[in-house]
């Protein structure tokens, strides 16, 4: 009888592992994005070296990895998960939709506490939808305002601190023949950072900041919108392309060319415009009289998928690519933020990364998208299709605002059904 029950408990231990390929082994299937530029820089190649370090050292379990440029990773997975197959870990930009349909592990039953605990407790504090923590932070990254310090010599000018000095620096720098004096891209790649940046900077936000309702047609978010209308798009200030029109990798990559005077920019930008020969000065972006309210935070998330049942498979993978050596390597890699509290020590620690410190230090006090929203992806949908238009010369910005809006109340209404 005793046998019997030991036996009957490792058939259960091992059922609660998921399948098996034969002999046991396990085959994990991993998503990522992309976070190179080409096929020279490619994610891949640091997911497959860091399987198969894994690898060697858990015998038994191989590690199966696809990367997709940004553009095509969330679909790529969301597709998966419908046709009935999900990965077992993706690496992707939103985790709450599959929250909600019950798809993800949560974090607690996949890492140790020594992991969980060491994630960076604002980007822990994001993971989370109803206190619980499934989504766990892979990179991270703040918004700082770049400046084209030889541009600026050439006008006469020091980095702006307030608004109306982003505006004067603007006319001056288009005085002086420069093609985007601010470049604003308000396109359909990433206009939702781009307007988060500048609702934070006028005292606004997606969401108000104690009770987390949407507020995206807010008085101090219309304001803001009026203001960028009035003082830098319809002057002429924003570049020959119009915001709507102006996409980020359009803007970045004017930035590299010496044709941009100022943009909001994040640490991968400075590596890729330095290695251009830019000398780049960064300044946390302005208010309407000052230093503004808060700064914009970015994170990309690491989730397991429950489908297959390799739970501890997955959890082994995870403590091991959370280590701090290969948290720190990806972060070289494609000069990002830490999302590990010790690993961001290390780096603020070590001079090789004085160009990062800014960034660094302004991530613990950034505010980040509301992640944990499950309508989340619809409202920067909506974002993405219609901001552009509030700060066209005609355009009216309490009307677009005011749509954006309802369209969130609507999608977080259906969310909550």
């Amino acid at each position: 009888m005793t046998a019997m029950v030991a036996t009957a408990a490792m058939v259960a231990a091992l059922a609660g592992c998921g399948s098996s390929d034969e002999g046991g082994d396990v085959t994990l299937k991993l998503v990522a994005a992309d976070y190179g530029t080409g096929a020279a820089d490619s994610s891949q190649e640091y997911w497959d070296k860091l399987a198969r370090a894994f690898e060697a050292k858990n015998a038994g379990i191989k590690v199966d990895v696809d990367v997709y440029s940004w553009k095509d990773v969330d679909r790529k997975v969301a597709e998966m998960v419908e046709a009935g197959n999900a990965p077992d870990i993706a690496q992707i930009g939103a985790y709450a939709d599959y929250v909600k349909q019950d798809k993800l592990y949560r974090t607690e039953e996949l890492v140790s506490v020594p992991t969980q605990a060491n994630f960076l407790p604002l980007l822990s504090d994001a993971g989370r939808v109803d206190r619980v923590q499934y989504g766990m932070p892979f990179a991270a990254s703040t918004r700082l305002l770049f400046f084209n310090k030889d541009l600026f010599t050439a006008a006469g000018l020091e980095a702006p601190a307030t608004w109306a000095g982003i505006r004067t620096a603007a006319q001056k720098l288009k005085a002086g023949g420069v093609e985007y004096p601010f470049a604003l891209p308000l396109g359909s790649e990433e206009s939702q950072a781009e307007t988060m940046i500048w609702m934070l900077s006028g005292g606004g936000g997606y969401q108000n900041r104690s009770s987390g309702v949407y507020e995206i047609d807010s008085a101090e978010n219309v304001d803001t919108f009026n203001w960028l209308r009035d003082n830098l798009v319809t002057p002429k200030l924003t570049g020959p392309v119009a915001p709507a029109q102006l996409d980020r990798a359009q803007a970045f990559a004017a930035f590299t060319r010496g044709e941009v005077g100022m943009l909001n920019g994040h640490p991968t930008l400075m590596q890729t415009a330095e290695k251009a020969g830019i000398d780049v000065g960064t300044v946390p972006m302005p208010g309407i009289e000052g230093k503004a309210p808060a700064s914009m935070g970015v994170a990309d998330w690491m989730m397991g998928f429950k489908q297959h049942g390799h739970r501890k498979e997955i959890g082994r993978f995870l403590d091991f690519a959370y280590s701090d050596t290969n948290v720190l390597e990806f972060s070289d890699r494609y000069d990002i933020l830490p999302v590990t509290v010790t690993a961001s020590q290390k780096m603020e620690a070590d001079d090789a990364h004085n160009d990062l410190r800014a960034f660094l230090e302004a991530l613990p006090h950034s505010e980040l998208y509301p992640f944990g929203e499950t309508s989340w992806a619809k409202v920067s949908a909506s974002v993405k299709k219609n901001i552009g238009s509030a700060v066209q010369p005609d355009g009216d910005p309490a009307a677009v605002l005011g749509r954006i809006a309802s369209e969130a109340a609507a999608a977080e209404a259906k969310a909550k059904e």
